[in-house]
């Protein structure tokens, strides 16, 4: 392998490292927080690319500003979601947690399959992001790639800034540790619970509609994210943001790898990451923290 081929690898690697972990920092603060089980999450994934989709016509050239509408859509929907559903399943055994939202995948495929159909549809990469920069004198690697790095290590930044800087992120972590003296001070913490959830909504949401441009949107898009999700949270750590960051990224550079040096053994190569880490530290690789 010569050096911009190695080069392009490590920036897919990084790039799906850092999407993957938009999606799986959602599901660690919901799960890490909330005690939730929630299979559903994949759904909100798949929801934000089909919301890519189904928006890209009334915002032809405004693709940032589509962004940030699908988000907040996303994140109301997410409010929403918390309030009439899953504010039911705090005192609910995880059998139940799991039956429930798995229940609620079949009921958001069953939405998608009535509003849009089963057919595998595509959104066009916005075009001042258009073609590529040359790596070397025979490879190139695409702009929109680059792009969706810079956009996912912000949004990095802005949440390690929400949880570690702000007001909300002290009640945040202080809910993670104790919710009873959190509710004994005066804070609302069912409020608090049903921003945390729009928040997770939102990041997964946005993933989607971010990878949207460089996949095929199509139906069941959630399962595998879903999967591989639970593997970066198990990783990093129940309930750890940091933890969750330097596991995607890992999971990135061996899901990439794997499939360019063992590509008959690639399915297998993060699971066997996730099963040696275990070994070391049980607990993962952070414990529960921001």
């Amino acid at each position: 392998m010569d050096f911009p081929t190695f080069l392009v690898q490590c920036l897919n690697s990084v790039q799906y490292g850092l999407l993957l972990f938009l999606v799986a920092s959602g599901l660690t603060l919901i799960f890490g927080i909330m005690g939730v089980i929630n299979l559903a999450h994949g759904s909100f994934y798949m929801i934000g690319a089909y919301m890519a989709f189904a928006l890209a016509p009334y915002f032809a050239g405004q693709f940032v500003l589509m962004l940030l509408v699908g988000t907040l859509l996303a994140a109301l929907f997410g409010f929403v979601l918390e309030w009439v559903f899953f504010s039911y399943l705090y005192q609910r055994e995880h059998l139940q947690q799991v039956l429930m939202t798995y229940a609620l995948i079949l009921v958001f495929e069953e939405a998608r399959a009535m509003l849009v159909g089963n057919d595998v549809h595509g959104v066009q990469a916005p075009a001042w992001l258009a073609g590529g920069f040359a790596l070397g004198s025979l490879m190139s690697y695409p702009w929109y790639r680059l792009f969706a790095s810079a956009a996912c290590i912000v949004l990095a930044l802005g949440l390690y800034f929400v949880v570690n800087k702000t007001r909300l992120g002290m009640m945040i972590r202080a809910g993670a540790s104790n919710r009873d003296m959190v509710r004994g001070l005066g804070i609302n913490i069912k409020l608090l619970y049903r921003t945390v959830f729009a928040g997770g909504v939102a990041l997964a949401a946005l993933a989607g509609m971010i990878a949207a441009p460089m996949s095929s949107v199509y139906p069941g898009m959630g399962g595998s994210v879903l999967i591989i999700c639970f593997v970066v949270v198990v990783i990093g750590g129940i309930g750890s943001i940091t933890g969750a960051l330097i596991a995607s990224l890992l999971v990135g550079f061996v899901d990439t790898f794997g499939k360019v040096f063992f590509a008959e053994l690639s399915g297998i190569g993060v699971y066997l990451l996730m099963a040696v880490i275990l070994v070391w530290r049980p607990e993962g690789l952070m414990k529960r923290g921001y």
